[in-house]
C-alpha cells in the first residue's frame, strides 16, 4: 500500500491549523444538475459526485504539465475544499460550456471543474445557488456490495444533499491518495465503482476504528467542527480494527 504522499505534519487533511492555512486557498467546484421535473436521486447524486472527484484526479490534464496541473497542485498545497452548487436549464448549459468534466450516474449529472481561487469563481458558477440543495431517494438504496468500495456516512448527522456530496468527494479522494499506483489504475479502469450508504449506528462505531480514511469536517456549514462525516471503505485499504493504519481526516466547507 502506498503512503499518503504528504507528510502527516503537513497534511491538508489535518483538522488543526497548519502552514497550509497560510497558502492561497482554492476550491474544487462541482455542479449538480437538478431539473424541477426530474431531480436526481440523492444516493446517485452522492455517488456521482464522488466519481467526478476521482475522475478529475485521474485525468491526464491534472498531472505533469497538463493544462489543469498547476491549479490542481495549488489546490492540494492548501486546504482541500469542495463546494457543490446546483443548476438547471440555461444555468446548466452555461456551466457545461466551461472547461471541466461531466460525470453521469443512473439519474444524476455532476460536472467537476479545475480548482479556482476561493474568491475567484467564474461568473457562470458564482451565480449558482449553493445552500439548500436537497434530494430524496424514491426507493431505499439496495445493500452495498461488500467487495466494492463503499463511502459510509455517519448515521447521526443530518446533512443536505449538497453537503453530503462534498463529503463523499472528500472520502473518495482520501481513498485515492492512500492507494498504490496499481490499485488506482485498477479502480480507474473499472470505471470507479463505488457506493454511498448511511451506516448502521453499530457499524459506524466499528468503521471509525478500522484505520480507514475518515473525513472530519471543519464546521464551516451545517455541522459542528470536528464531526466525522464519512468513512471510505475501499477493499484495498481494509485493516483490522484498531490496527496500525492511521485514519486520515480532512477539513471541508
Amino acid at each position: 500500500m502506498s503512503e499518503d504522499p504528504t507528510p502527516v505534519s503537513d497534511s491538508p487533511f489535518r483538522s488543526e491549523p497548519s502552514a497550509r492555512d497560510e497558502a492561497p486557498q482554492f476550491v474544487l467546484p462541482l455542479v449538480v444538475r437538478i431539473e424541477k421535473a426530474e431531480p436526481p436521486a440523492r444516493t446517485d447524486a452522492l455517488e456521482t459526485a464522488a466519481r467526478a472527484v476521482l475522475t478529475i484526479l485521474a485525468d491526464e490534464r491534472s498531472a505533469g504539465e497538463g493544462e489543469w496541473a498547476g491549479a490542481m497542485r495549488d489546490w492540494q498545497d492548501a486546504r482541500i475544499r469542495k463546494v457543490v452548487r446546483r443548476a438547471r436549464g440555461a444555468e446548466w448549459r452555461r456551466a457545461e460550456a466551461l472547461p471541466g468534466i461531466t460525470v453521469t450516474g443512473k439519474s444524476a449529472e455532476v460536472r467537476v471543474f479545475p480548482p479556482v481561487p476561493l474568491d475567484g469563481w467564474p461568473k457562470e458558477l458564482a451565480k449558482l445557488q449553493v445552500s439548500g440543495t436537497d434530494l430524496d431517494d424514491p426507493e431505499p438504496p439496495v445493500d452495498a456490495d461488500p467487495a466494492a468500495p463503499v463511502l459510509w456516512l455517519n448515521p447521526d448527522l443530518g446533512m443536505s444533499a449538497g453537503k453530503a456530496m462534498a463529503q463523499a468527494g472528500h472520502a473518495a479522494q482520501l481513498a485515492w491518495w492512500e492507494l498504490s499506483d496499481e490499485e488506482r489504475a485498477a479502480w480507474h479502469d473499472a470505471g470507479f465503482p463505488l457506493a454511498a450508504r448511511t451506516a448502521d449506528p453499530a457499524r459506524w462505531s466499528e468503521l471509525t476504528g478500522m484505520g480507514l480514511p475518515l473525513v472530519r469536517d471543519a464546521g464551516f456549514t451545517e455541522i459542528a467542527p470536528g464531526s466525522c462525516t464519512v468513512v471510505a471503505d475501499h477493499p484495498a485499504l481494509r485493516r483490522e480494527p484498531h490496527g496500525a493504519g492511521r485514519a486520515a481526516s480532512t477539513r471541508s466547507e
